[in-house]
């Protein structure tokens, strides 16, 4: 058994942030481990607050998982800046007061360099908000505390419904006590360790005998769609585009393309490519494209817009 390579779970993570993904379940019951034994917040602003994190190259990857729950605001700050000590007391205070519903995570860019890159920093403070592993929105420079209020309350009326975490932290109504979740599903986690080490067969036949016993989860579902794509991912080659388009008759390049264009973040492009396949091929040729293509289509939310478009062009394609 081989491990994945981290780069392609890393694109796969990310191209599939919309999706429900196959770390979220893990995530979420490992989150509320945390939580269960985390310190209560206390009203000390010198205490530490669990709503507040310091984040380092090497912990940046909890803040894309614990963003599946909530969103993570990500401050981008150097010791250096009189500005970002401005700032930094707004927001901790922010964090402190909203108990949960998102979480601070400061970054020095000087000790993390790679992550101020990733986000294309050109100043500090800059901040920006993740949520379901993405940016949504930032802002650089101080801001006064009723304005950072204000911007805050928009992301989070707009996440409200796709982040459990947010609902759980505002209904406990008390500022900052914790929700108790209910116990990971140990199937799912069963399923989700077998991904983590690269056992795509072992995963998908968990998944698979979760839909057996309950054929209406939709989260086994997902998940399932999710395996099989990891595994046709993984092994495509990384000039799978180049060969594509060399070979535009080859179906089976075509295909290998499409994966590795979704994989990387070319939803579209791969949307494209298997719609003007499907235009030009007849019979089980175009059957397998369209099953292809309807199948990664389930790789993402049904009202994402990049699907509703393509599904309008297969048809169009097809009739």
């Amino acid at each position: 058994m081989t491990r994945p390579d981290p780069r392609k779970t890393a694109a796969l993570s990310a191209a599939l942030s919309g999706a429900v993904d196959l770390g979220a379940l893990k995530a979420r019951a490992d989150a509320a481990r945390q939580r269960a034994s985390a310190p209560p917040p206390t009203p000390s602003d010198a205490a530490p607050s669990p709503w507040v994190l310091e984040v380092t190259e090497a912990t940046f990857q909890s803040v894309v998982e614990r963003s599946l729950e909530v969103p993570v605001v990500v401050e981008l700050t150097a010791s250096w800046s009189p500005e970002a000590g401005q700032l930094s007391p707004v927001l901790e205070k922010a964090a402190r007061a909203a108990g949960g519903a998102w979480l601070l995570a400061r970054v020095d860019v000087d000790e993390s360099p790679r992550i101020g890159q990733l986000f294309q920093v050109q100043s500090v403070p800059t901040v920006i908000a993740v949520a379901a592993g993405q940016p949504v929105d930032g802002f650089a420079g101080p801001l006064p505390e009723k304005d950072f209020a204000q911007w805050i309350a928009r992301i989070l009326d707009a996440l409200r419904d796709r982040l459990p975490g947010i609902r759980e932290a505002e209904a406990s109504g008390d500022g900052g006590a914790e929700v108790v979740e209910e116990p990971a599903d140990p199937r799912f986690l069963a399923a989700e360790d077998a991904f983590e080490v690269g056992d795509y067969a072992a995963a998908e036949a968990a998944y698979e005998a979760i839909l057996s016993a309950e054929p209406g989860n939709e989260d086994a579902k997902a998940a399932l769609a999710q395996v099989r794509f990891a595994a046709r991912a993984e092994a495509v080659s990384a000039d799978a585009i180049t060969v594509a388009d060399a070979a535009p008759d080859d179906l089976d390049a075509q295909l290998a393309a499409a994966d590795f264009e979704v994989a990387t973040q070319a939803v579209e492009q791969a949307f494209k490519r298997l719609v003007d396949t499907v235009r030009r091929v007849y019979g089980e040729d175009r059957d397998r494209v369209r099953g292809h293509l309807i199948a990664l289509f389930d790789l993402f939310p049904a009202d994402d817009p990049r699907v509703a478009a393509a599904r309008r062009n297969l048809a169009s394609a097809l009739y």
